[in-house]
């Protein structure tokens, strides 16, 4: 009776060694990826557990499925916002930004760039502009009607920039396929945020991750036209107002 060699797999495929020089690029299916991508951790200790290279990539795109906006998902990325460099990108969001808000993060307002575009081709073309030339070192992008081929656009274009990009979609749309490499789902849980992985270059998330809402309380002021019970963010005097740009400045 034969045994299996040192290098066999339990399900008897051979595990192969590859060289040195390109293993740190190759990703097995089961295995958390560990290629050498730039990174901004997420700031949430049990989330970077879940995220390959334990924090948001910078290669590629980022998929928030939303059941609502301000059930949690800016004051999850608040502690990235805070670490990444150059001016941040608020692309088509659903309201106005509250620039008080913004202040009492820690966050400069002359960083956040607000652009709203009244045509479809018109976003696409503003989100690829972003990602290319380099100008933001983030971009929150949220629209939810996004053809596949569109989609697949900006993630290759992600692909090709070091911008942190974050697209935020409806959570309808978990059973569609999409291209992108990271997905997660966030939907309001007892007390607190909870994190579905839909997908990751990694073994299956089977547990969902739950933040609680002593950490997350109070993201609903971000956005000016929210109606919520959230507290109401103070207004301070004089306060700066966000830039405005045109989809042909960007």
């Amino acid at each position: 009776m034969s045994t299996l060699p040192p290098t066999a797999s339990a399900c008897g495929m051979p595990s192969l060694s590859l060289p040195s020089d390109i293993a740190h690029s190759v990703w097995r299916a089961g295995q958390m990826a560990a290629a050498g991508v730039s990174v901004t951790p997420s700031g949430w200790p049990a989330l970077d557990k879940e995220l390959p290279n334990q924090g948001w990539p910078h290669r590629g795109l980022t998929e928030l499925l939303i059941r609502q906006t301000g059930i949690g998902e800016m004051r999850l990325l608040q502690p990235a916002l805070r670490r990444v460099a150059g001016r941040i990108a608020l692309l088509q969001p659903p309201h106005a930004p509250q620039v008080s808000t913004w202040i009492d993060w820690g966050l400069a307002p002359e960083r956040l760039l607000w652009i709203r575009t009244q045509r479809h081709a018109d976003l696409l073309w503003s989100a690829e502009q972003i990602l290319r030339n380099g100008s933001c070192g983030a971009l929150l992008l949220w629209q939810g009607a996004l053809r596949n081929e569109a989609l697949r656009r900006l993630q290759l274009a992600a692909q090709a920039s070091d911008v942190v990009c974050w697209l935020l979609r409806p959570l309808s749309l978990a059973d569609v396929p999409s291209p992108v490499s990271l997905r997660l789902a966030l939907q309001p849980k007892g007390q607190g945020l909870q994190i579905d992985v839909l997908k990751r270059r990694g073994p299956p998330c089977a547990t969902p991750l739950l933040l609680p809402w002593s950490l997350l309380h109070g993201d609903r002021s971000f956005f000016t036209d929210e109606l919520s019970h959230a507290l109401l963010d103070r207004r301070l005097p004089a306060t700066p107002t966000a830039s405005i740009a045109a989809p042909a400045l960007v």
